[in-house]
């Protein structure tokens, strides 16, 4: 059974060999071939290849074309820095005042430099992997998306202040995901998934006016496409786990703040539960032991659908040793 083949019968609860391993890896996967992060971030064929890596040498069932939030951002024209080994900065907002949302031109996903880049990944991705190994392209969601164009603190505060210039914000970014997200799928992705990580920071009341309506309508789209929607929230989502079940996703991640039974429950048949131990506490710091039997814990608590991987993205300078030791425990799952 290969990886594609994998993931789509555990999707549909059919038996498996093994639990599919869907741990996000970046900064970890650029140092592993001895990279820097400017290089991950700026190549596609950088990203293409430690992406290879690392799903070959730890069992991953998913290539991803993922690196940083800032791919529709920079190319809208927020000024992004990035600097050669480290994360990119945030150099102030592009919308710095409401009007100047009416200056806003997003251009077409193919003619965005950093878009047109995780494009090229997506297409080497298929010529060789297609149909052996799932391909992940990636989109911001509309309310991460207008965080990263306006600012975190003043975005929420123009939640109360100025809801209808917000919805606004979210319908440009809405169709700008969108328009990505069909580039990719045309490119060759399998799945899409969707980062909103600023939704575990507002009340349930906000996630459902001015996060949900986005997501449903993006992943609406990608479903059309025949991909799979795949919804990422960084954080503690337990106060919004069934208005994620409503969202479109037929993949749901979950932080390790979240209770994995609670949330396999939750999502029942509308989606499988990804995740989730702690990634740092677990995968960094704990022994191998400890690695094994938080991922069997995870397993047990999941459900058949369940897909294994980390509560978000893999530290950099975990131990190879505890990513061998995930890849084992799964061989060795029996349900």
């Amino acid at each position: 059974m290969n990886s594609y083949e994998r993931m789509t019968a555990r999707l549909a609860g059919q038996p498996v060999d093994r639990p599919p391993n869907f741990d996000i890896m970046m900064q970890f996967a650029a140092h592993y071939i001895g990279q820097p992060l400017a290089r991950y971030y700026g190549d596609y064929r950088i990203l293409c290849a430690a992406n290879f890596a690392v799903q070959e040498d730890f069992d991953l069932d998913i290539l991803q074309a993922i690196s940083d939030p800032y791919r529709e951002a920079a190319d809208c024209g927020l000024p992004v820095e990035f600097p050669d080994d480290s994360l990119p900065i945030w150099k102030g907002p592009l919308l710095a005042e409401p009007a100047d949302l009416a200056r806003l031109k997003p251009p077409r996903p193919e003619h965005g430099r950093r878009m047109s880049d995780r494009l090229a990944a997506v297409r080497l991705f298929r010529e060789q992997a297609g149909g052996r190994i799932p391909i992940m392209g990636w989109v911001e969601g509309a309310l991460a998306e207008a965080a990263d164009l306006r600012g975190v603190g003043v975005l929420l505060t123009d939640l109360y202040d100025r809801p209808e210039w917000v919805r606004e914000l979210l319908e440009v970014c809405t169709e700008l995901a969108v328009a990505f997200a069909r580039a990719q799928v045309a490119a060759g992705a399998d799945i899409i998934g969707l980062g909103d990580a600023i939704a575990s920071q507002i009340a349930p009341r906000a996630y459902r006016q001015f996060a949900l309506p986005y997501e449903q309508r993006i992943f609406a789209a990608v479903r059309e496409l025949g991909a799979i929607p795949r919804l990422h929230i960084c954080g503690n989502t337990s106060r919004i786990l069934a208005d994620m079940a409503q969202s479109g996703a037929q993949i749901i991640d979950i932080d390790w703040m979240v209770d994995m039974g609670q949330a396999s429950q939750i999502f029942g048949a509308h989606a499988a539960v990804c995740g989730n131990f702690d990634p740092v506490k677990v995968m960094l710091n704990a022994a191998p032991a400890q690695v094994q039997a938080a991922v069997r814990a995870n397993l047990a608590a999941g459900g058949p659908r369940c897909i294994s991987m980390a509560g978000c993205e893999i530290p950099d300078g975990t131990p190879h040793a505890n990513l061998r030791t995930q890849a084992a425990a799964l061989r060795e799952w029996r349900t």
